[in-house]
């Protein structure tokens, strides 16, 4: 299989992206889609998948754009035989009607992307540059962060009171961990009835945690990169709550830890923002956590309940040597010592957080504190809670 340079590369400006091809039987059809895309790359144009893997060298990442003649159950066969035959190739598809039973089938035949006929170029070129960005993903050796096996870390931030700062602890730490990381970074919205991770990051997501269920039998890295939204300042990836409380019910705690035992696979660090409560979901993944970051507020409510759940993790048999404790708001003039905390706790704090009106501005704006306002007390509190886990060999130069 050779590759012709000349019509497989992006242009300049995407000259270090993989290659863009469209497949399609509609000879007018594939030539309209390859022009749309001609503003920002230059895609070759195949009638057949063979006449396509004859030009493309293997190994060489690609984008493969497959019309609606390729919708079929027929086509989707063939699609589903490309993507497990060739990792390096991520694929797009156009349909006439999108539905959820079409977007399922193209998901379990390992698509990352749909999009509907007719489709703008707008679109088409998102859904590149989407793919372009999970292709990239993977490490070709995936390695734990410290060096002791071939899974990611898995942090879970947990807190047995709502309102204890525990989605903003888990997003900036997530957002630290992947901008001093080589490896990706995944953050895990598993709130399933109220997360609000996308909201605090201004993302928009396509896919949520319900569809990453809706194909688990068929879930592999590949297919769960393509429902991850990329948080562009950072180079975080997040896999969002669902949309709806009533998907909640949808996901099990088996789900979950097969979701983000994926993840671990292909990322350095796995951070996990949990609701404020012991369900199934939460117990799973606790159990199987490497580190699990306790959230408490300066009040005796937030106290006593954090006490209660470290007693519950004590009669789950969940390790001591797991669990560190943060304290938010320490510095709040509640009239309450951290020591009279710790004793209370018996535990010794990991991390102290100030209290300070840039948090809640930073969530409002849907901006990381650690990039909003990075030399704040706020922020070297987190870095320091970050340097917990990251190992020297795995910093890199910050962006």
């Amino acid at each position: 299989m050779k590759r012709e340079t000349a019509t497989l590369n992006f242009v300049d400006s995407y000259e270090d992206r993989p290659s863009v091809a469209v497949v399609d039987g509609n000879n007018k059809f594939r030539t309209r889609l390859a022009m749309q895309l001609s503003e920002a790359v230059a895609a070759a144009s195949f009638a057949t998948v063979e006449a396509m893997e004859e030009k493309v060298d293997p190994g060489m990442p690609l984008i493969v754009v497959f019309g609606p003649s390729y919708s079929n159950a027929n086509g989707l066969k063939e699609v589903r035989t490309l993507t497990r035959r060739h990792p390096e190739v991520a694929a797009i598809m156009v349909v006439e009607e999108l539905t959820t039973q079409m977007l399922q089938q193209a998901l379990r035949a390992g698509v990352s992307d749909v999009v509907a006929s007719p489709a703008d170029s707008g679109q088409l070129l998102e859904a590149v540059e989407r793919a372009s960005e999970t292709l990239s993903l993977v490490p070709s050796t995936p390695t734990r962060a410290d060096g002791g096996g071939q899974e990611g870390r898995l942090i879970s931030v947990f807190s047995t009171k709502g309102g204890a700062g525990k989605s903003v602890v888990a997003s900036n730490l997530a957002v630290i961990l992947a901008r001093q990381t080589s490896a990706p970074v995944a953050l895990v919205d598993a709130d399933l009835q109220f997360g609000d991770v996308a909201v605090m990051m201004k993302l928009t997501p396509q896919h949520t945690i319900v569809d990453a269920v809706a194909s688990i039998h068929r879930l592999d890295p590949q297919l769960l990169q393509s429902l991850l939204v990329r948080h562009d300042p950072s180079g975080l990836y997040v896999l969002p709550a669902p949309v709806e409380p009533a998907f909640a019910d949808q996901v099990s705690g088996a789900d979950m830890v097969r979701i983000v035992k994926i993840l671990q696979s292909f990322c350095a660090y796995v951070v996990i923002d949990t609701p404020a409560h012991f369900n199934d979901v939460v117990l799973a993944l606790l159990e199987e956590s490497d580190d699990i970051l306790l959230i408490s507020g300066m009040d005796i409510p937030n106290i006593k309940n954090v006490k209660l759940g470290l007693q519950t993790l004590r009669l789950l048999n969940i390790p001591v040597s797991k669990l560190k404790l943060v304290l938010n708001r320490s510095n709040s003039k509640v009239k309450l010592d951290i020591g009279e905390v710790e004793r209370t706790l018996q535990m010794k704090a990991d991390a102290l957080v100030p209290s300070d009106i840039l948090v809640p501005q930073s969530v409002n704006k849907g901006v990381p504190v650690v990039i909003d306002a990075p030399k704040s007390g706020v922020a070297r509190s987190l870095e320091q809670l970050a340097s917990l886990f990251i190992d020297a060999n795995q910093r890199r130069a910050r962006r």
